[in-house]
């Protein structure tokens, strides 16, 4: 099921999570910001409160008759001001106190303690911050309060709180719309690759994606993508190349046996002759099963469809039964095949694909080399790799075909190609056979000219 949240873009799931994360952060910053206000208002208001009490004990005096009293500069200095000065004597009863304001509980105090003691008291609705210590006045010991309202403070909080809550939703809001034009500015690239990317059709794979940085995010999917263009561009080259050479390659016996089918009723003719028509006509159908069925077998190949029987083989033995099978054709042109094989070159693989490579290379040698040539076929072993060198005498093959021989129904002659019966998949399906066992083949020039194929294939232990 679709979520809504889901279904919005990314810069509005952007805004929205960037307006979450900075919501919660401003709460928690708002909460700080209270908490550390209030604590340095208190701080300051119990720092007042000590000032006080020193200022207070330096003028307390007790007169002849037993009373305590303050001096004139005080009692003046005190006038207006929102401070209670209280004294209680040792036995909890209240000597002096000065002040408007309503009367305080009594001082919870002993008067034989020897610490300051600061406390919250209530009266009447009004709180009060009070601060009380025992002190000694004319040789006897009472307890000294001083008390101050808490209400401006509290007022000086209300209107902090109030400028926090206030001003959370605006920078919140600010911040969204900030937020909406930066997302909208780091998303005009991918906007702007989004458009240029829907040009781009099957008729257009030869263009690209233009890459303002390379260094960043977008460059880097920019080349991602544009590589993944280029592969679709050779893949669909290919695929042409492939479909085109296919209708080519079927063409021409399908145009033969047409022809032939034609002339042999054009006209009557012996039973010699419509025998000689329909044996061409059956050779025309051989080669096409044949196309058809290499055709299918590569595409089953590139499918993965097709499983290996690996089993244990020896590569010299195999080398040495595609010799037997072709020395019928190597001898039809006079030529000497040569096997330089190392005994005891055994490798874990299908037998009969390995079998299908090597006789689709020796095969190519014996069509392309002279009449009266040398072919020479090795196997050995180079530490965890075998190999199947095959050498030729032929005409060779230019620097710029190499990797190109490989390609299916690549032919460097085409005429004398179709002369020796050849379909132009003989390598292909070798390539194929090779690399589905973690292998590869190879073409090389040699120095007294010709050409050398190298097949290599991992000797796995068993």
């Amino acid at each position: 099921m679709n979520l809504p949240w889901a279904a919005t873009s990314i810069r509005v799931r952007l805004i929205g999570w960037y307006a979450l994360v900075l919501t919660v952060m401003m709460v928690v910053y708002a909460a700080a910001t209270f908490v550390a206000v209030r604590h340095e208002f208190l701080e300051q208001l119990d720092e007042r409160l000590h000032d006080e009490f020193e200022a207070a004990e330096g003028r307390l005096t007790r007169t002849a008759d037993g009373r305590m009293t303050w001096s004139a500069e005080e009692r003046h200095h005190g006038e207006g001001e929102a401070t209670i000065y209280e004294v209680w004597s040792a036995s909890g009863e209240q000597i002096h106190r000065s002040g408007a304001a309503a009367p305080l509980p009594p001082a919870a105090l002993a008067a034989t303690s020897s610490s300051y003691r600061y406390e919250t008291v209530v009266a009447n609705g009004e709180r009060w911050r009070s601060l009380a210590a025992p002190v000694a006045i004319g040789g006897h010991n009472v307890v000294l309060r001083v008390s101050r309202s808490e209400e401006r403070v509290r007022q000086e909080l209300s209107e902090v709180l109030i400028v926090l809550v206030l001003g959370l939703p605006l920078v919140v809001a600010l911040a969204g719309v900030g937020g909406y034009l930066l997302a909208g500015r780091a998303l005009a690239p991918i906007d702007h690759l989004a458009t240029e990317a829907t040009r781009i059709t099957a008729e257009r794979l030869h263009e690209r994606l233009k890459v303002p940085n390379q260094h960043d995010e977008i460059g880097r999917l920019t080349a991602v993508i544009n590589g993944t263009i280029g592969r679709l561009e050779s893949s669909f080259d290919q695929l042409r190349r492939f479909t085109a050479d296919s209708s080519h390659e079927l063409r021409t016996p399908l145009a033969v046996v047409r022809n032939i089918g034609e002339a042999a009723v054009a006209e009557r003719r012996s039973a010699d002759e419509y025998q000689e028509a329909i044996g061409s006509m059956l050779e025309e159908v051989d080669r096409m099963s044949t196309l058809v069925d290499t055709l299918l077998r590569l595409s089953h190949g590139d499918a993965g469809t097709i499983r290996l029987r690996r089993e244990p083989a020896d590569l010299g033995e195999l080398a040495r039964d595609v010799v037997a099978s072709l020395s019928v054709l190597a001898e039809e042109r006079q030529q000497t095949i040569v096997c330089e094989i190392t005994s005891g070159v055994v490798i874990s693989v299908d037998r009969l694909v390995i079998r299908e490579a090597v006789t689709n290379v020796l095969d190519n040698a014996i069509k392309y080399s002279p009449h009266g040539a040398t072919i020479t076929i090795g196997v050995e072993r180079h530490g965890d790799l075998a190999s199947v060198t095959t050498s030729d005498e032929g005409p060779g093959i230019p620097d710029e075909h190499r990797e190109r021989i490989f390609h299916r129904f690549f032919r460097l002659d085409e005429a004398r190609s179709r002369d020796a019966g050849g379909t132009g998949l003989g390598l292909a399906i070798a390539k194929w056979a090779v690399e589905t066992h973690r292998g590869r083949i190879s073409v090389h020039a040699r120095p007294g000219g010709g050409s050398e194929f190298r097949i290599e294939l991992p000797v796995e232990s068993s």
